[in-house]
């Protein structure tokens, strides 16, 4: 089955152009089942990129997915038009008495500055408080990661010396996981980040469970069963180019900045860099939906009950 977004979401036309089956609302009223409700709270700059990434992954599920954007009320985008915020994005506010199957939760800017500095922190718990009793299951994803397990467990994050950055090798720490049915030992994933979580300061919480990991760049992966989270702190949801975007935007700012490690072709920033996560993206996601869909109450008011 196709995802269901807005015929006129700006993405749409690219999901088409890539083959990710997309259905208008008309289509999805006449098919006799329970879309699965997916909510993506959208914090990047850029919204209409990661809501490409985000559908691309999550439509080429075999499911009915109603995919809805969420944002903060608290906080202003300066990157994303006020029309098109409007036109398809639904704020905390708006969506706080519904309940949902999934929620993903992004990066965002503001990796450096303390959790409680940040503009939109009361707002933030506020919704991770929300996901105990209204989400089945949640997908935090770089800062979203991190502020959620700081928020849940108080995992700080530790800033690095120099940002890491590039494509690393992950390695599969519970090949029997749910989540990581069919992944390879070990596989690339794109690395963006100025802070870290450390695995001692994960291990001293009873419940948490890393999957994944880099010998360079530490933990990636981490599920707890307890809270239905997982907590993801690199970028398996990167575009092809979002490395090198990231790279010659610093570049011709005139921001220090190393070449992405294990990107370029022959560390060659004028040849365009070769995807080598991409099945591993649709792998993590297609096992989250699947995961979702096996246990989620068919009726969305029990979601969360007894949590």
């Amino acid at each position: 089955m196709p995802i269901k977004i807005p015929d006129t979401l700006p993405a749409f036309e690219t999901l088409v152009s890539e083959g990710v089956r997309v259905m208008t609302e008309t289509a999805a009223i006449r098919q006799d089942i329970r879309p699965l409700q997916i909510g993506l709270l959208n914090l990047m700059p850029n919204k209409i990129k990661t809501e490409v990434q985000m559908a691309r992954l999550v439509g080429a599920s075999p499911l009915q997915v109603e995919f809805t954007l969420i944002r903060l009320g608290s906080h202003k985008a300066k990157n994303t038009s006020e029309d098109h915020l409007l036109a398809f994005y639904e704020t905390f506010e708006d969506v706080r008495e519904r309940h949902f199957d999934g929620l993903i939760i992004t990066g965002a800017p503001v990796e450096l500055l303390p959790f409680e500095e940040v503009t939109y922190w009361e707002e933030m718990q506020q919704v991770f408080e929300w996901t105990h009793t209204h989400v089945h299951s949640t997908l935090n994803i770089c800062w979203g990661a991190m502020a959620a397990i700081y928020h849940f467990h108080g995992v700080p994050k530790h800033a690095l010396r120099e940002k890491a950055f590039g494509v690393y090798t992950h390695h599969n720490l519970n090949p029997s996981s749910v989540y990581l049915s069919g992944f390879s030992d070990d596989f690339q994933i794109p690395v963006s980040r100025w802070t870290e979580v450390r695995r001692g300061d994960i291990e001293t919480v009873s419940g948490l469970e890393i999957l994944m990991e880099s010998d360079e760049m530490g933990v990636c992966f981490v599920h707890e069963k307890a809270g239905n989270r997982l907590y993801v702190f690199n970028h398996v949801e990167y575009d092809s180019t979002s490395l090198s975007d990231e790279y010659f935007r610093d570049v011709n700012a005139g921001v220090p900045i190393k070449m992405p490690y294990n990107y370029f072709p022959h560390n060659d920033p004028d040849l365009p860099p070769q995807n080598r996560w991409r099945s591993h993206a649709h792998l993590l996601f297609g096992n989250w939906i699947n995961d979702i869909y096996q246990t989620t109450p068919y009726e969305l008011a029990e979601i969360g009950k007894g949590r």
